[in-house]
């Protein structure tokens, strides 16, 4: 019998979650930042990371997971963990994670759901309250098909978009241990015997005679070739779903963006979420006038120094170009002109 013939739809008709948002981008681009804004919403949970997800997502760009696999897939992982939120399963506790329920306005309701009754109960505290499941990811919009048609009208989708200078040291230090560090956990696949990372498909010979820096303005180039793609051939109901947040307008003039996801989410903002913007210094006088976090300084993060924008962007291009082939320069310059012109008019 072959099993492939023979393989029966997978399906799952009923569902948990009532309320999902995702709040993606590439690395560097500020979704941390976002992220803690939507957590202070009415009724949206602490952040949190589902890396298979991702996984699922992933094989099914690469061919090897099905349609039907990978939704419903989707929909039992975002199930379970609403399900496990409501009774403080695999929720974590940890002072020291940006994703831990200590930053998160309501962390003693955490702590109190170690104490309640679990279960069924757990189903009932779902219904009563229509939680908010939120959830960060990593690059996942360019392939996110299986997570628009897996959840449907349940999901809200959040994309962050950056200057890519902004983000090309984050980059080098994520591309130093892309495929050393047994803690990063990208999923790749098999190229002549090289282990790639998924996004580059379709340019790997051209990744696998690249320098590192090189390998990292072909990685975002190629990110975002795929990422326009998926919005070129995205449905208008699934475009309804979708905030795209440019970082540069939002931390400087963050509250435009506060109503767009009010109205995203049908949550209004609170106290909670005031006191937020303060605290990631909200509204800011210039983009780089971040918070000395200290996972933001191990991705490079460091206070601005410059007087303008421009000055700004300057420095970073200069940190990077001594490390980039002709080929690599003129392309890390033709994705950032393609940004300025359509994203920072008047910011710099």
């Amino acid at each position: 019998m072959n099993l492939l013939e023979e393989a029966p739809e997978i399906v799952r008709e009923p569902s948990i979650a009532p309320h999902v948002v995702f709040v993606d981008g590439l690395y560097g681009c500020g979704k941390t930042l976002v992220s803690a804004v939507v957590g202070t919403l009415e009724r949206v949970e602490v952040e949190k990371y589902n890396y298979p997800i991702e996984y699922a997502c992933g094989l099914n760009y690469l061919g090897k997971l099905t349609d039907d696999a990978a939704t419903v897939q989707i929909r039992l992982l975002t199930d379970i963990d609403i399900y496990n939120l409501m009774m403080s399963r695999e929720t974590n506790f940890r002072f020291s994670d940006l994703s831990s329920i200590w930053r998160h306005p309501l962390k003693w309701d955490y702590v109190r759901r170690l104490w309640q009754p679990g279960d069924q109960m757990a189903l009932e505290r779902v219904k009563n309250k229509e939680p908010i499941l939120n959830m960060v990811s990593h690059v996942l919009f360019p392939i996110s098909r299986p997570l628009f048609k897996g959840l449907g009208d349940r999901l809200s989708f959040i994309e962050v978009i950056r200057h890519p200078l902004y983000m090309v040291k984050q980059w080098m230090t994520f591309m130093d241990r892309l495929g050393k560090d047994p803690r990063e956990f990208t999923l790749w696949f098999d190229h002549k015997g090289q282990a790639m990372p998924w996004w580059v498909r379709g340019i790997e010979d051209r990744y696998l005679n690249s320098s590192l820096a090189d390998r990292l303005v072909f990685s975002m180039q190629n990110l975002l070739r795929l990422g326009e793609h998926r919005f070129d051939t995205m449905s208008e109901t699934e475009k309804e779903r979708l905030l795209v947040i440019p970082f540069e307008q939002f931390v400087l003039d963050p509250l435009p963006y506060l109503k767009k996801l009010e109205k995203l989410l049908g949550a209004e903002s609170t106290s909670k979420t005031r006191r937020e913007l303060k605290k990631q210094n909200l509204p800011r006088k210039r983009i780089a006038d971040g918070i000395p976090l200290p996972i933001y300084k191990l991705c490079g993060w460091e206070p601005s120094s410059e007087k303008n924008e421009r000055s700004e962007l300057k420095k970073r291009r200069d940190y990077i170009l001594p490390k980039l082939s002709t080929d690599a320069l003129d392309t890390l310059d033709e994705i950032s002109a393609g940004y300025e012109n359509r994203y920072m008019r008047g910011l710099i």
